[in-house]
């Protein structure tokens, strides 16, 4: 069964980018030029995903509009002679259909997803955190694909982690299948490293069987009186196998200050119009450290 539908979550209220975050939504803040969250959808839409669903609140229609037609911004690039940059707009309107379906309340990860139920159907589809870009030659949401293909089960994407740094995830615990391939029998949310089950932790992005809804519908709420997707997660495992998948690629949690500041310099650093300047840049700033 294809994966064709892909949810992402945005009703966040990014209040670790504030003040920049107060009338801008941070799935927007730019990686040198380009929103996150464009990076996000890009990478669902290399996997074969046709229709991106974004769980959105109060204050981010500009997200829906980023991805939308705008002809008269258009019309202006086209008569300055810009055409290179209309069709770089045009495409990003085209690359994928998006949908949206409102949070109203802040209820947690499990309770947004819960949201989009109706708008994926009776089908399996992927969720992609816009606070996690991974760079991976092969768009780890289609690491992801292959792994669902063959297993027919839902996966989520691992990354080892340090020990002191687990508290800052989910961690999964499990039965090593292959060189990469995990079954989960064990997720603990943000765990203190002496209670923590591996040192394999959650990234943002998995694929799921839509069995997850009924498991949401009933779960408690958790940590922080939110309704957490990793219990919901632990209930499907109790019914049908859960795989997770060691990824190929390198994370950035540009939901992290110091994060978002890595995957800058990263992605300008991959870019041939700004490499060489941003290299002579810091050769200079560390001879000055």
């Amino acid at each position: 069964m294809k994966i064709k539908k892909a949810v992402i979550p945005v009703a966040g209220l990014g209040t670790r980018f504030l003040p920049a975050t107060k009338t801008v939504p941070k799935e927007l803040l730019p990686i040198v030029d380009v929103p996150a969250v464009q990076y996000v959808v890009q990478e669902a839409v290399a996997a074969g995903i046709t229709e991106v669903i974004f769980v959105t609140s109060r204050g981010k229609d500009s997200i829906e509009d980023h991805f939308d037609e705008a002809p008269e911004l258009e019309q202006v690039l086209e008569e300055r002679g810009q055409k290179a940059m209309r069709e770089t707009l045009r495409r990003i309107a085209e690359m994928v259909e998006i949908v949206s379906v409102r949070q109203k309340r802040p209820l947690g990860l499990g309770h947004a997803i819960l949201s989009a139920r109706d708008l994926v159907g009776e089908e399996p589809f992927a969720v992609l955190l816009s606070d996690d870009l991974i760079d991976a030659s092969v768009p780890c949401v289609q690491q992801l694909v292959k792994v669902f293909e063959e297993k027919g089960e839902s996966v989520i994407a691992l990354r080892r982690v340090p020990k002191q740094a687990v508290n800052k995830y989910g961690i999964v615990g499990g039965e090593k299948i292959t060189d990469r391939l995990y079954e989960i029998r064990k997720m603990v949310e943000k765990p203190q490293p002496d209670e923590a089950p591996s040192q394999m932790a959650i990234i943002g992005r998995y694929l799921l069987r839509p069995e997850i809804f009924s498991f949401l519908a009933k779960v408690a709420p958790g940590r922080g009186g939110e309704i957490q997707l990793t219990d919901g997660l632990l209930q499907l495992a109790c019914h049908r196998k859960v795989y997770g998948y060691e990824f190929d690629g390198t994370h950035y949690d540009v939901g992290d200050k110091l994060g978002f500041v890595q995957a800058t310099v990263a992605y300008a650093l991959k870019r041939a119009d700004l490499r060489d300047q941003v290299e002579e840049y810091l050769r200079n700033l560390i001879g000055k450290l």
